[in-house]
């Protein structure tokens, strides 16, 4: 926690969640939060600090596959002209080939860059629906107390 602490700070942090509840992250937004990552070492020694992923056996060629992917999505997203970092839903085929082509990637790899963009979109949608039924809850139960209690 301290390191993740020392390399995020608390208003980029706080800037983070107020774009996930706006639905406004970008693939910019995205970008940062790898770079926020890569900051922190290295993949295998970032899941030796949680305890959950130190209990699961993960190969260390898995993690490099991963830690490839990353520095891959970083590469196509500095590809992009900024116009399609806020609007990944302009990007057609003749661009995709294009960012491929500047980030030394495949178009394949732009897709999945893509398709998990919009996966994790979606999750944040429904992370912000969930505390909005939350707060609903909390309004009619008011006796629950507030969250973290």
């Amino acid at each position: 926690m301290e390191k993740a602490q020392a390399t995020v700070d608390q208003a980029t942090a706080e800037e983070l969640v107020r774009k996930i509840r706006e639905e406004s992250f970008t693939l910019e937004d995205f970008a940062e939060q790898l770079r926020q990552l890569r900051r922190m070492g290295p993949l295998d020694q970032l899941m030796e600090m949680v305890p959950f992923f130190k209990s699961a056996k993960i190969e260390a060629d898995e993690l490099d596959d991963e830690a490839r992917q990353l520095r891959r999505f970083e590469a196509i997203i500095g590809s992009m002209t900024p116009e399609e970092r806020r609007s990944p839903q302009i990007v057609s085929g003749s661009r995709r080939a294009r960012i491929a082509r500047g980030s030394g990637t495949t178009v394949q790899d732009v897709n999945r860059l893509l398709k998990q963009y919009a996966q994790l979109k979606k999750l944040m949608k429904g992370l912000k629906q969930v505390e909005g039924r939350a707060g609903r809850v909390r309004q009619a139960f008011p006796f629950l107390g507030p969250p973290g209690r």
